[in-house]
């Protein structure tokens, strides 16, 4: 079966709108045609090490500041864990570590073995890859629970000198990695999964390369 891009069609990334390929802008949009995503690999490159090198402030530094009479409390995305397990939070414990900690990492991980594989032109598991974009694209937003906790408790505990909570450096860090692999996974092009077959002859890589050149 042949596919849109060997038939010299492509679709539109803002609409969806089916265009020829050597178009230069969407019939319905005015956006521009690209057969692939532009630089996909190298922007989803860029951010994934942009977001590895939040994700240290993130969990080093505080996440809350909280003063109780007076006394002054720093609590790290970790701590916060350890605390709530402690006082036998668990379900909540686990909640945050779940979202907080193993998500941002899995994300990271996920995107980069994607990256590493359409780069060396693997052609095993396409479907179990492109799932797992798929999955890595929906669960990366809710990453940001732990940031949407701290806004809560930073609105609603605010009782002067008796005890008040305050969002620490951490809080910004972490924001931006959550929002950082976000755009890493927009930026990547899912369909690069299904090219690497045709890679291998090289004959797709310079049509396309030809085409967005010509643009």
């Amino acid at each position: 079966m042949r596919t849109a891009a060997e038939q010299g069609l492509a679709n539109c990334h803002v609409c969806g709108k089916l265009s020829q390929a050597n178009a230069h802008n969407c019939s319905r949009c005015g956006a521009n045609i690209h057969l692939r995503k532009p630089n996909s690999l190298h922007r989803v490159s860029a951010f994934l090490i942009t977001a590895c090198i939040l994700y240290i402030p993130a969990n080093v530094l505080p996440i809350t500041i909280t003063t109780q009479l007076g006394q002054v409390m720093e609590s790290t995305i970790i701590g916060s864990v350890i605390h709530l397990w402690e006082q036998q939070s668990y379900p909540v414990a686990f909640v945050i570590f779940f979202a907080s900690i193993v998500i941002p990492i899995a994300k990271i991980i996920a995107l980069f073995w994607l990256c590493w594989s359409v780069f060396h032109k693997h052609n095993y598991k396409r479907k179990e890859r492109a799932r797992l974009f798929r999955i890595t694209e929906f669960v990366g937003r809710w990453s940001m629970i732990d940031v949407f906790v701290v806004a809560i408790l930073v609105a609603l505990i605010q009782l002067g000198g008796i005890l008040t909570i305050q969002p620490g450096s951490a809080a910004l860090a972490f924001a931006g990695v959550v929002m950082i692999t976000m755009f890493a996974a927009f930026a990547f092009d899912p369909r690069l999964i299904w090219d690497t077959k045709t890679f291998e002859s090289g004959s797709q890589n310079n049509q396309y390369s030809e085409l967005d050149n010509a643009k």
